[in-house]
């Protein structure tokens, strides 16, 4: 798959139009049905951790905390299928603990194990990044590199192999302020929302259409409420 790169500016431009498009970015009305959510209060149930030296991940009082010193995913065990709206409220924690950096808000989703396609959690991860060159994936990472750089892959299950779509340096994490995340999986539309901002918005001629949800992340804190998945569904007229 080629790689290409785009001019932020290009994108900012028109942010402000795209920020009051419907989720799906098309003039067709759609149905939203809830499929999937978590409300943080039942402990880690429905979430499988892979994390690579240790650190906490919990879920209590309506929120999913990660204060982790290196690497750490943390998938949906229940799998999903498009088209769908998938949101949740992060904020990065700055209040001085040793895990505090303020970085990578990153997020695999519609993701397959190549090596285990029928079964995610049947091939074993330590939370290591190359540990995820046999997923085929979208993976954004909003903030990345020490809060540098925002960039989107398409991962295609080949070890050392991670296409670049996006590479933006901005926009980027703020301390302490929530981000409104959404993402959108609509056939070959591919979108990646903050704060009502349409950050990578991708046309995919060959579609990942169903798949694990994951957060990622590496040395860093964040807390995180309002996980819910709706199903899209086309308007009768």
């Amino acid at each position: 798959m080629p790689t290409t790169r785009r001019a932020f500016g290009a994108l900012a431009a028109g942010a402000a139009l795209a920020a009051l498009a419907p989720a799906t970015a098309t003039a067709v009305p759609r149905h939203r049905r809830l499929i999937a959510h978590d409300d943080f209060r039942h402990g880690l149930r429905q979430w499988a951790t892979e994390l690579q030296d240790g650190g906490t991940v919990t879920a209590s009082r309506g929120v999913l905390e990660i204060d982790v010193p290196s690497g750490a995913t943390i998938w949906f065990r229940k799998r999903l299928e498009g088209p769908y709206v998938l949101a949740y409220t992060v904020t990065p924690v700055s209040e001085g603990g040793v895990n505090d950096r303020v970085s990578d808000l990153n997020n695999f989703w519609n993701a397959t194990d190549v090596r285990s396609p029928d079964d995610l959690f049947a091939t074993p991860r330590g939370g290591a990044l190359d540990e995820y060159d046999h997923l085929t994936t979208y993976y954004s990472g909003y903030g990345a590199n020490y809060n540098t750089t925002t960039r989107l892959r398409r991962y295609v299950g080949q070890a050392g192999v991670r296409p670049l779509v996006y590479d933006y340096t901005e926009p980027l994490l703020v301390p302490n302020e929530p981000n409104h995340v959404r993402i959108v999986s609509d056939g070959s539309t591919v979108q990646w929302w903050n704060n009502g901002r349409l950050v990578f918005d991708y046309a995919d001629p060959e579609p990942y259409t169903a798949g694990h949800f994951a957060f990622r992340t590496v040395w860093s804190h964040f807390r995180i409420t309002g996980f819910q998945v709706w199903r899209l569904s086309r308007q009768q007229s």
